[in-house]
């Protein structure tokens, strides 16, 4: 919970907290008289929705509700401490289970050469997609990295080429510092990997091809 934060970038901070450590988040911003105003993100498996529910159904808070990934609420004065006393046993055997079974669901196994534009449009008819209709996840690979490096605010990024001969564009996300980025800024030339991520298109500069946004990666 924080002070001075303004209400429209809570829901933003709580998604990228729960990107960066795996777990459900809420943030807080407390007004000035005392209650809070807070948005939360959740992981797959765990309700959070419900949670806040069952939180404002117990008295915890002035109003609350939302779905499986994301919730808001509106906290009552010197009411934090029993609200995250509360939430945190309500979800704990829930994300010790998601936290637990994290075996990465694919949706299809592809070449390099099968990150292309072409899929990209296949994917979109199939769209929108959202909280219970999430994006197809593919891996494609075994490829070498090229071209890795940081950009942006920590994002890892490069080039993957397969023994195909073929290539496509890779990002992983705000992932400089993770375990993952690790891994791959640090990969040796001759190393070949399988790529797991949601293929989307790469417009910049007004191209029409496909990159990978990444989720994980193996050694292949």
């Amino acid at each position: 919970m924080s002070g001075g934060w303004h209400q429209g970038v809570i829901g933003i901070v709580a998604g990228r907290i729960k990107e960066r450590f795996g777990r459900p988040a809420i943030v807080i911003a407390e007004c000035e008289d005392g209650t809070g105003k807070g948005s939360g993100r959740s992981i797959s498996g765990v309700d959070l929705g419900a949670a806040v529910l069952a939180a404002k159904d117990n008295g915890l808070l002035i109003a609350g509700g939302g779905h499986a990934m994301a919730a808001g609420l509106t906290l009552p004065a010197g009411g934090l401490e029993a609200f995250r006393d509360f939430i945190n046993q309500r979800l704990a055997p829930d994300v010790d289970k998601a936290r637990g079974d994290r075996a990465l669901l694919l949706d299809a196994l592809l070449t390099p050469g099968g990150v292309a534009a072409g899929l990209c449009d296949a994917l979109d008819t199939a769209g929108p997609y959202g909280a219970g209709w999430p994006s197809p996840r593919v891996a494609a690979g075994p490829a070498r990295l090229l071209k890795t490096g940081i950009v942006g605010d920590g994002h890892v990024r490069g080039i993957a080429c397969g023994d195909d001969g073929k290539s496509f564009k890779w990002i992983a996300f705000r992932s400089a510092s993770s375990e993952l980025g690790q891994a791959l800024l640090s990969s040796p030339a001759d190393a070949r990997w399988w790529l797991a991520g949601t293929i989307k298109r790469d417009e910049w500069n007004g191209g029409n091809a496909a990159e990978m946004h990444l989720d994980d990666a193996a050694l292949a």
